[in-house]
């Protein structure tokens, strides 16, 4: 089996930059762990904020720390770098070859998508956000790798999208209606989620928005390890 992760990332309307932070670590024991975090607000001040948060988490786990155990570090970090004045929602979405498990770990009050045997799970248990006081806990869910295992990350701006607009996002039938066309393909699913959200915002995003999703997919038969990255510069090169 292989894993496919995708991303995609857009900042709100007007800002100079996504609040939001991803982060992607080789996890010591085998597998990966990306770390999904969202700062109070928008813009550089969110950004600051959601930095201090992933960069902790992932620190820990490229030193073999637990999921649990970095998440947990990570908010008390914030509460005590800004004195539980701000907050920050976390995820952490681990493929453990030690375990051969999905891991999820959950500091956010938006839910995290499960599409497993082809049934979709919601993981929406009230979960804490991060950096409002010290010993928060993250609500922790292991799935035992399997074809077609898939997991749907993403931050609230997915939630709010459409909204003010009167046309509310439903992201969780969204992920059915692609779960519809067959075979999950994370590049295809963040593109088509992230897309649906800005176009219910009306081209202009109200907040933020992140998406990420792994998967799990029969085997291509290649020992190579592939990175795809797109990133735009905000800025035209000379000529």
């Amino acid at each position: 089996m292989d894993v496919l992760v995708a991303v995609s990332k857009v900042a709100k309307y007007a800002t100079s930059e996504s609040g939001d932070t991803l982060e992607m670590v080789e996890r010591p024991g085998g597998g990966l762990s990306l770390v999904l975090a969202d700062g109070q607000r928008s813009g550089r001040s969110a950004k600051a904020l959601s930095n201090v948060v992933a960069r902790k988490a992932i620190s820990l786990l490229g030193e073999g720390v637990r999921d649990g155990a970095a998440a947990r570090a990570a908010s008390d970090y914030l509460y005590t770098y800004r004195g539980g004045k701000v907050l920050a929602t976390l995820n952490i979405l681990s493929i453990d070859l030690q375990t051969q498990t999905m891991v999820v770990t959950r500091n956010n009050p938006a839910p995290v998508v499960i599409v497993d045997n082809g049934n979709l799970k919601l993981l929406d248990d009230e979960s804490p956000v991060v950096g409002i006081r010290r010993g928060i806990r993250p609500l922790i869910h292991e799935i035992p790798l399997s074809l077609g295992l898939t997991a749907v990350v993403f931050t609230d701006g997915l939630l709010h999208a459409g909204q003010r607009a009167g046309t509310p996002m439903d992201a969780v039938g969204s992920i059915r209606a692609l779960m519809a066309e067959g075979q999950p393909n994370p590049e295809h699913w963040v593109e088509r989620l992230v897309t649906q959200a800005v176009e219910l915002d009306l081209g202009r995003p109200v907040d933020d928005i992140s998406v990420l999703v792994a998967s799990v997919v029969a085997s291509s038969g290649s020992e190579v390890r592939r990175l795809h990255l797109q990133l735009p510069l905000g800025f035209k090169g000379p000529g």
